[in-house]
């Protein structure tokens, strides 16, 4: 598929905002910039501000191994305005990070904070509404993701909001919600649509037009229906390993990919696979799964 370019991101070997500082078996980030690279991906997101180099660094390390920078996961607490000030403060910094990246076609992610209560509670809000915001909590929502998408076109980084799980943007009729009252662009997630209840084809053909970043991931249906009955939360469903290598799990990619094809779309596509790792063995596992799923694109999706 012509203008598609893929990469990865440093989630897919277990580094991200609840990992890295926290866990001993978290490989660094000239490490994980490394393997990316090895593995022939093309560009690798930021993950956790700092993890793969400071504006120092960051346009050296990236250059020295023939990457881009697609883009960083902001959050940001939309649905609380008391602390806008605070987290657009953070995101100013993270763009920091771009610019010094030399990441100018690089994607601000926004993406929904959520609450401690939707954090309980992955999956559910496709089935039960009354965990969602109410008409105010969505024009609040809205008027902060103006802001955020504001100040991303004013620092010249094109701004896209990530669906995700246990966030109060998460099942499909949220989505939906999100387009109609924002007109900033729409990350597909495949994996975090799959886990929220969508379908990503239909996706593709309902959103196509706001679509200007895509995740793809694979998810395990039986692990994802153990956390739900369980009543995990979504740090539990990735040390469970809902996430697994492409063509391994339940999401219908072979669809996907063929309605991609159809799409016309052109950009990044980043491969997620968020793990956490528990063990040295774990780790090195999750790297050699980023090699396969690099495969797995070349062979399936001719990509």
């Amino acid at each position: 598929m012509s203008g598609i370019r893929v990469a990865n991101a440093p989630c897919s070997y277990g580094a991200f905002e609840i990992t890295v500082g926290v866990l001993p078996d978290v490989p660094d980030g000239e490490h994980v910039l490394a393997a990316i690279a090895a593995a022939g991906y093309e560009g690798s997101e930021l993950g956790p501000p700092g993890y793969l180099g400071d504006v120092d660094s960051l346009r050296e390390r990236f250059e020295g191994k023939g990457l881009a920078l697609v883009g960083g996961y902001i959050p940001i607490r939309f649905s609380d305005s008391i602390h806008w000030d605070e987290d657009l403060a953070g995101m100013s910094r993270t763009l920091d990070l771009f610019a010094a990246a030399g990441g100018s076609s690089a994607k601000a992610v926004l993406a929904d904070a959520g609450s401690q209560e939707r954090g309980r509670f992955p999956g559910r809000a496709a089935s039960d509404r009354s965990i969602g915001l109410d008409e105010a909590g969505w024009r609040r929502l809205a008027e902060g993701v103006r802001r955020a998408a504001e100040l991303a076109r004013v620092r010249g980084f094109e701004p896209t909001f990530h669906h995700h799980t246990a966030t109060f943007v998460e099942a499909p009729w949220e989505i939906e919600r999100l387009l109609e009252l924002t007109d900033v662009g729409l990350l597909l997630d495949t994996g975090h649509l799959a886990l929220a209840g969508g379908e990503p084809s239909e996706a593709l053909r309902d959103w196509g037009e706001r679509i200007n970043h895509l995740h793809v991931k694979d998810v395990r249906g039986d692990v994802l229906a153990g956390v739900i009955a369980d009543h995990a939360d979504m740090p539990e469903a990735w040390r469970r390993g809902v996430f697994c290598d492409l063509g391994t799990g339940d999401v219908d990619l072979g669809s996907f990919f063929r309605e991609l094809a159809r799409s016309g779309y052109s950009g990044w596509l980043v491969v997620e696979q968020d793990m956490v790792p528990l063990s040295p063995a774990q780790a090195a596992e999750a790297e050699a799964a980023q090699v396969r799923n690099r495969r797995w694109l070349s062979e399936h999706a001719a990509l």
